[in-house]
């Protein structure tokens, strides 16, 4: 009995090219996704942070601590993208919000008074209602979730605070950042800049196999302490695509005038498949082999700032619950993207403002000196091909799919701009987000 989609397969060559890329899979493919997340320098100044096929859902199955913060997450990886879209349009986004918000996590348990209410208000959180121990209790499952080993999946997540030999630490922050984010600490010689930013740059690129190289551009003398979060992400899709089936033959319309042409992966299988009609998209999930998911967006023409603007957990809930399985025919481009921001021209814009100026109040760090935050660096790389990547409740509003008796089929074609959304079912996290604008910039 020959499967479906070697039924669709009419020539005999076709069947045997087809059989041949089957028996190679398991073997052949290969994908990683690198992120690295907030280092974040300070400053001393003078006195004057198993698979499923159904639709996820966006907090863990079983009460944690973890699950208490996923809206908050969620909510923050939408507000932090806007910002980004604002300050680069027209232009790829790639960033884990996971990443993100975990140094910020740790960074405000150094932080005291005005500067530690920004940080975790900017989050999302209510510190009337949600007490700051338990915030940190649910980092601490969210770190320690992402730390066991999945042999469907390779994902690490680390954070290491390098410090200046001087630099005193207050004991409480010290055993925090260790018990609670599992941060590794490094006495590091900040009077030679050029080898400290030699260390760190190594240890970034050790720690995510290559992939991100020269996080850090330069150091000066005055720096006391840079705090680096490090994600690696790879995974293979459930149902990897047949590379003989990747043609240039599909370009991707970048704006009204321009279109490029990029290799457009195809496959017909079955997948969980929605339409919006409110929000006028797309909305295409493919699983990985592992307890994570990647969201797909595609908005109709010039409907992309609709979309942007009204991403939320709310949103991410209502698609979740509105997904079908059905068959789809798929072509996606093959994707490889890297992106830098400089964090501190944006989070304060958030609301995280005192941190960056001289009223810092890092005291709960260290008592000797004022300390500022002065760089926050965030760099991402994308790979998306052939074998993988290495990226509710009910509402009133309802999606529907619409339906097809038979062996006819929905196509959706990304040859326009798309959102790209990277969810780990397991804690209710967005790990990566991003926009891909033109899958030709590097």
């Amino acid at each position: 009995m020959r499967s479906a989609d070697e039924r669709r397969i009419k020539t005999k060559r076709e069947l045997q090219a087809y059989l041949l890329c089957s028996k190679m899979a398991s073997s052949f493919y290969r994908v990683f996704l690198v992120i690295i997340s907030l280092c974040v320098p300070i400053y001393c100044v003078s006195p004057s942070c198993p698979p499923s096929r159904g639709s996820p859902r966006l907090s863990p199955t079983k009460s944690t601590p973890t699950s208490q913060l996923s809206s908050s997450n969620i909510n923050f990886a939408f507000r932090l993208y806007r910002r980004l879209a604002l300050k680069t349009p027209s232009q790829n986004i790639f960033f884990s919000p996971m990443s993100v918000s975990t140094s910020l996590a740790m960074l405000s348990l150094g932080a005291h008074s005005a500067t530690k209410t920004q940080i975790l208000q900017s989050m999302g959180f209510n510190l009337t209602h949600t007490p700051e121990s338990t915030i940190h209790q649910g980092f601490q499952h969210l770190v320690h979730s992402l730390s066991v080993p999945n042999k469907h999946l390779d994902l690490k997540m680390g954070s290491v605070l390098f410090i200046k030999k001087e630099l005193q630490l207050q004991r409480n922050f010290l055993d925090n950042v260790k018990t609670l984010y599992e941060s590794r600490v490094f006495s590091t010689d900040f009077s030679n800049p050029s080898t400290a930013r030699q260390r760190i740059n190594r240890y970034v690129e050790k720690e995510t196999k290559g992939k991100i190289i020269d996080l850090i551009q330069d150091l000066e003398p005055l720096t006391a302490m840079v705090l680096v979060n490090h994600v690696f992400f790879k995974a293979k899709w459930e149902k990897p695509f047949n590379p003989l089936y990747t043609s240039k033959r599909y370009p991707f319309l970048v704006d009204k005038r321009t279109a490029v042409k990029v290799p457009m992966m195809h496959q017909m299988e079955q997948f969980a498949f929605a339409v919006d009609s409110e929000l006028n998209c797309s909305v295409l999930q493919m699983n990985y082999s592992g307890d994570t998911v990647a969201f797909f967006v595609l908005p109709k023409k010039d409907k992309m700032g609709q979309l942007e603007q009204a991403l939320s957990s709310r949103t991410l809930r209502k698609w979740s619950h509105s997904l079908k399985i059905r068959w789809i025919e798929v072509f996606i481009p093959k994707i490889s993207i890297s992106t830098s921001y400089d964090l501190e021209t944006i989070l304060p814009k958030m609301g995280i403002r005192d941190a960056f100026d001289k009223n810092a109040d890092f005291s709960g760090i260290t008592k000797k000196g004022f300390l500022q935050v002065s760089k926050a660096a965030h760099k991402a790389v994308l790979d998306v091909n052939e074998e993988g990547t290495e990226a509710t409740a009910a509402t009133a509003t309802k999606l529907t799919t619409k339906s097809k008796d038979g062996s006819a089929h929905s196509i959706i074609c990304f040859n326009r701009p798309f959102l790209l959304l990277i969810f780990n079912k397991a804690t209710g996290t967005v790990l990566f987000l991003g926009k891909v604008e033109n899958p030709t910039k590097f």
